[in-house]
């Protein structure tokens, strides 16, 4: 590669750099609800929705423009392999319901922004992982909407370059990482766990 397109190069990374850290603010948001209203519920089913209407992107680019940016798992349907995810980690973090009152978890993913492979590759400290959702409550036999529909963000510091590299060795992976948070998060807006809110400032997406 010739110097001039190597500075070339350079110069767009840290345009885009740039760019991520003047929006660099993101939390972990919802409202908790309160362990003595969910301590009677028991968790009937956990139900996800991934709307066919959000975009994807497959872009090789550290930034791409798109609500859904997943690349762990091979190349295919991002709306299924999304929704997957998402059904695990919210039964995951679900499990602390344990009352007698059958309820449904309905979940409707509004953005699912990892790193891509190349953002994840780089050697910058930085990128974020965006999973936002909306979620509700009803009672599995009435269908009674005991929580009605209620946004929440789990936004958590992705890693990348020489920690991330560290971390696939020791089995951790961007899966496992946004899994475990979106528990966390589900677990502390039901209740049932400590409180995960909070926020960072990080260049990212």
């Amino acid at each position: 590669m010739s110097l001039s397109r190597r500075c070339a190069l350079l110069g767009a990374s840290a345009l885009i750099l740039s760019a991520c850290v003047a929006g660099g603010r993101f939390e972990t948001d919802y409202q908790p609800l309160s362990p003595e209203v969910s301590r009677g519920w028991r968790l009937a089913e956990v139900q996800i929705d991934v709307p066919r209407s959000l975009t994807v992107s497959e872009a090789r680019t550290l930034l791409p423009e798109a609500d859904i940016v997943w690349r762990e798992d091979p190349l295919g349907d991002r709306y299924a392999q999304v929704g997957k995810i998402m059904q695990a980690a919210v039964l995951r973090g679900a499990q602390g319901l344990r009352g007698s009152r059958p309820v449904v978890i309905s979940v409707t993913v509004t953005r699912f922004h990892a790193l891509t492979l190349e953002a994840e590759q780089s050697n910058f400290d930085w990128g974020v992982h965006n999973i936002d959702f909306v979620a509700q409550v009803t009672d599995a036999r009435t269908g009674e909407v005991l929580v009605p529909a209620t946004k929440i963000r789990a936004e958590t510091p992705a890693w990348s370059g020489t920690r991330m590299r560290e971390a696939r060795r020791n089995g951790i992976t961007q899966k496992s990482m946004i899994s475990d948070h979106v528990a966390a998060t589900v677990a502390g807006w039901l209740g049932t766990g400590p409180d995960n809110r909070g926020n960072f400032s990080r260049m990212g997406n």
